[in-house]
C-alpha cells in the first residue's frame, strides 16, 4: 500500500525550476521520519535523474510511490534516447551541450550516481523515442 504518491511535470525551460521535485520529495522523506542515509540517496539519485530528464530528454515527467518497504522513482522523456546505456554508465562520458555544461550541469555522472544510490536501476531507452528510467530505493 502507498503511504505517499506525487507525480511531476518537468519543465526544460524553467532553470529556476531545476531540482525542485527532489527537493519535494527530500522535505517529505524528512517529515515521515525516514534515516538521513536513505534520504541522502532517494535525494541524490532524483536529482540525478530529474536534471537528465532536463538536459538529454527535454522534459517530461517523473511519480514518486512511497510504500513500507521501499521508494520507486520514475521519469519518462520523449527525447532523443540512449543509443549505448552501457557507454552511458560510465562516469564522465555525456551528451551534453556546451550551453548546459557552463551552467554547471551535464559532467557525466548522473546515471553512475543513480546506480550507486539505489538499490535498484532500470533503463528503458528507444531511440527518437525516449527513456524511461526506474530507481528503487528500499526502506
Amino acid at each position: 500500500m502507498a503511504l505517499f504518491t506525487k507525480e511531476f511535470d518537468i519543465d526544460p525551460n524553467d532553470p529556476m525550476s531545476y531540482g525542485q521535485a527532489s527537493s519535494s520529495l527530500k522535505k517529505t522523506l524528512k517529515q515521515l521520519g525516514l534515516p538521513s542515509d536513505t534520504i541522502k540517496r532517494t535525494a541524490i539519485a532524483m536529482y540525478e535523474a530529474e536534471i537528465n530528464t532536463i538536459i538529454h530528454g527535454g522534459g517530461g515527467s517523473g511519480s514518486v510511490v512511497i510504500e513500507d518497504d521501499s521508494i520507486l522513482i520514475i521519469f519518462e522523456d520523449q527525447g532523443p534516447g540512449i543509443p549505448d546505456i552501457e557507454l552511458a554508465m560510465q562516469e564522465g562520458y555525456s551528451t551534453a551541450s556546451s550551453e548546459i555544461r557552463e551552467m554547471g550541469f551535464g559532467a557525466g555522472l548522473g546515471l553512475p550516481n543513480i546506480k550507486k544510490n539505489s538499490n535498484n536501476l532500470d533503463i528503458e531507452s528507444v531511440p527518437d523515442k525516449g527513456t524511461k528510467v526506474t530507481i528503487r530505493i528500499d526502506l
